[in-house]
C-alpha cells in the first residue's frame, strides 16, 4: 500500500513539476511579500532583535582589550602627590649666643612638646650658662652660672641627706637630666628653684658669704673655666633670678634640662635633631606612583 502511494506520488509530482514551476515562483513572491508585511506589522521586531544580538557580541567599555584578544588597555598613571614638609618647631634664642648642644635640646623640647606646656630652662654645664624659656620656647633671659666643682653627670647616692662638710670635692657634681622644678625655700628661708629635691640640688642667687671663693667675680668673668665652684647647686646672678627665674616659674611647675658633659644629650634625654626628624617624616609620608603596566599606543 505504501509503495503504491509512493509511485503515484512520484508520477503525480513529475507530471505537475513543469506545470507549477511558474506558479511556485508566484507563491514564493507572494510569500515574501506577506513576510515583509508581517515584519512591518511587527514594528521591525526581528531587526531590533538582530541588533540586540549584535550588541551582545560587542565588547563593553569596561572590558579590557586583552579580554577581546587585542592589546591591553592603557594603565591609569597616578602621579605621586608632593607631601608638604612639616615645619620644624624651634626654640627662639633671639640673639643670644648658645652652643650647638643647648640649641639641639631646646629645639627638641619645643618640637616634641617634652616640656608639657610648662616653662623650662636649659643648663649648659660645658659653657656654664643658663637659658630660661616660656612655655612656647621663647627666651626670657640667659646668664652665666656657677656649677658643681667636680666634673660628672651623676649625683652620689644619698648625697642630699649628708652634711655639706662631709661631701668630698670629687662628689660635688651637678647631675645631668630632666627635672620637674618648682619654686620653694631652703632651710634658711631664702627663695630658690628646686631642681632635684632628693639630692638637694637647686638654682638660686649666687652665694657670696665666702669672699675667698670669689663667686661674683667668677660669674662676671668672660670664660667658663672658673665657674666650677659649688657643691652641685646652680648659682646665677641675683638680678637674673629675681627678674627672669622667679617670674618664669611663679605659680607653676617647670622643667629644667641639665646638659650632660660625659655623655650625649641624645643618650640622656632621647632627643632628636628637629630638621632631620622633619625630613624623615616627609619621606615616610610620600606616596609613590604605581608601577606602569602595558600601555597601548595612542
Amino acid at each position: 500500500m505504501t509503495t503504491t502511494r509512493k509511485e503515484i506520488g512520484q508520477h503525480h509530482w513529475a507530471a505537475r513539476r513543469q506545470q507549477s514551476a511558474s506558479s511556485v515562483r508566484s507563491v514564493v513572491a507572494v510569500t515574501a511579500k506577506g513576510l515583509c508585511f508581517c515584519l512591518l506589522a511587527a514594528g521591525f521586531a526581528p531587526c531590533q532583535a538582530a541588533k540586540t544580538g549584535d550588541a551582545a557580541q560587542l565588547p563593553t567599555p569596561a572590558a579590557s582589550r586583552s579580554e577581546q584578544g587585542g592589546a591591553a588597555a592603557p594603565s591609569i598613571i597616578i602621579e605621586a602627590q608632593p607631601v608638604a614638609a612639616p615645619r620644624a618647631k624651634r626654640a627662639d634664642f633671639e640673639r643670644e649666643h648658645a652652643s650647638r648642644e643647648a640649641r639641639h635640646v631646646a629645639d627638641w623640647v619645643v618640637d616634641s612638646g617634652d616640656n608639657r606646656s610648662m616653662p623650662f630652662a636649659v643648663v649648659d654645664k660645658a659653657n656654664a650658662k643658663v637659658f630660661v624659656f616660656d612655655a612656647h620656647g621663647r627666651l626670657r633671659g640667659a646668664a652665666a652660672a656657677l656649677l658643681g666643682l667636680a666634673r660628672g653627670d651623676d649625683a652620689v647616692p644619698g648625697i642630699g641627706d649628708r652634711e655639706m662638710s662631709s661631701i668630698r670635692p670629687e662628689e660635688r657634681t651637678t647631675p645631668a637630666g630632666r627635672f620637674v622644678a618648682a619654686l620653694g625655700r631652703n632651710w634658711t628661708g631664702k627663695e630658690i628653684l628646686w631642681v632635684d629635691y632628693d639630692d638637694a640640688i637647686s638654682m638660686h642667687p649666687v652665694i657670696t658669704t665666702k669672699p675667698e671663693e670669689r663667686r661674683a667675680q667668677r660669674l662676671a668673668s668672660a670664660t667658663p673655666l672658673d665657674n666650677r665652684i659649688s657643691y652641685g647647686c646652680i648659682n646665677v646672678p641675683a638680678k637674673f633670678f629675681e627678674n627672669v627665674v622667679r617670674p618664669a616659674f611663679s605659680g607653676t611647675d617647670g622643667i629644667v634640662y641639665v646638659l650632660p658633659e660625659t655623655r650625649t644629650a641624645r643618650a640622656v634625654f632621647g632627643s632628636y635633631d628637629v630638621g632631620e626628624h622633619a625630613r624623615l617624616h616627609t619621606a615616610s609620608q610620600a606616596v609613590p606612583a604605581p608601577a606602569a603596566s602595558g600601555r597601548a599606543p595612542l
